[in-house]
């Protein structure tokens, strides 16, 4: 891979790659505390559920930092925890890193949490570097068991929706990584980037992370979907996720639904691709995963510049939710789920239970 990092850590400062000026500029925004790092991730400067609940791991060590010198520690910490909880409702990976960047500290701290200490702040960085490597671990393995189905199937073409590449992972990415991984086995014709509005994840950063590989990508505009899943031989529809329940219906970025539909009116099989941290099995099904909107702004302008009637009403969901019934098979750094259920993902449960 020829692409600069989107997360990189140097001198106790956490630097996220400014994926709002991609593919023009390559800029990276410096955070030296937790609540830059929540800002950062509110203003989708680091974007990707992945990518989120790592930088928010490092929020907290930063925090933890802070808080060495702090007269008041324990609400140094849980003031910055609160500012990265909130920091985007939607994807559970951020959630997850918390409470386990709280269960570690606990345990290193002991009776004195959330007394703060250098001993305690140097444990927080060991951790979030932990949490950042094996993200890039499980992206390989999601990678070569994703590629492993597109197998089953042979050489073909694939669709994909927004990023879910090394942009919005510890590196490699989750869909894109399987995409990687088939690509390196020869199973890959051509893959279709949607553009994905409004923000133009697949135009600016997918199809920037593919070229950059030199890998055979070609950008449509997301209404050609439908058409190019019929007329050119697409075979797999492949996406990340934000969140998925227990049941394995899916939260992934807005307009995965209507692909998810007209890939079964087609013939075309659905692969979500996630860690398994991404799984909530505290929620039943999706009709309980909180659905992030965003500013009407993000729809009325394009880079500052009006292209809507003034005046016009907004409706701007950044998150849609595909129910299980149209998903072909759920991957995770354990394996796959094929026709993911309740039944079908129960035994990855245990795996994330707290320690």
């Amino acid at each position: 891979m020829n692409l600069s990092p989107a997360i990189r850590w140097s001198s106790n400062t956490l630097e996220l790659l400014d994926q709002r000026l991609l593919p023009e500029q390559v800029v990276y925004h410096r955070c030296t505390s937790a609540g830059a790092v929540a800002e950062a991730i509110r203003e989708m400067i680091v974007r990707g559920a992945p990518a989120i609940g790592i930088a928010a791991a490092y929020g907290m060590a930063l925090a933890a930092r802070e808080a060495v010198a702090a007269a008041d520690p324990g609400t140094t910490l849980a003031t910055a925890r609160q500012l990265l909880a909130t920091s985007r409702p939607t994807a559970v990976n951020l959630h997850w890193a918390l409470q386990r960047m709280e269960r570690v500290a606990q345990g290193a701290a002991g009776a004195s949490y959330p007394a703060a200490g250098e001993a305690l702040a140097e444990v927080m960085v060991r951790e979030a570097i932990a949490m950042h490597a094996e993200d890039l671990e499980a992206n390989w393995r999601m990678g070569e068991f994703g590629a492993a189905l597109i197998g089953e199937t042979g050489r073909c073409s694939v669709l994909t929706h927004c990023n879910a590449g090394a942009l919005a992972t510890g590196g490699y990415g989750t869909a894109l990584g399987v995409i990687r991984s088939a690509c390196r086995r020869g199973l890959i014709e051509r893959i279709y980037a949607d553009e994905t509005r409004p923000w133009l994840q697949g135009a600016r950063l997918t199809a920037w992370e593919l070229l950059a590989d030199g890998l055979p990508v070609c950008l449509i505009a997301d209404v050609a979907a439908a058409h190019v899943m019929r007329s050119r031989k697409i075979a797999w529809v492949i996406v990340g996720a934000d969140r998925i329940a227990a049941n394995g219906d899916t939260a992934n970025k807005i307009g995965t639904l209507g692909l998810a539909l007209m890939a079964r009116q087609l013939g075309v099989k659905v692969m979500v691709v996630a860690p398994q941290s991404t799984i909530d099995f505290s929620l039943a099904d999706g009709s309980a995963i909180p659905i992030e909107e965003r500013a009407a702004d993000e729809l009325l302008c394009f880079r500052g510049i009006p292209c809507a009637s003034p005046g016009v009403a907004v409706y701007n969901p950044v998150f849609d939710v595909t129910p299980a019934s149209l998903i072909d098979a759920i991957v995770t750094e354990r394996g796959v789920a094929r026709n993911p259920s309740r039944e079908s993902l129960v035994h990855w449960q245990t795996a994330l239970a707290p320690s």
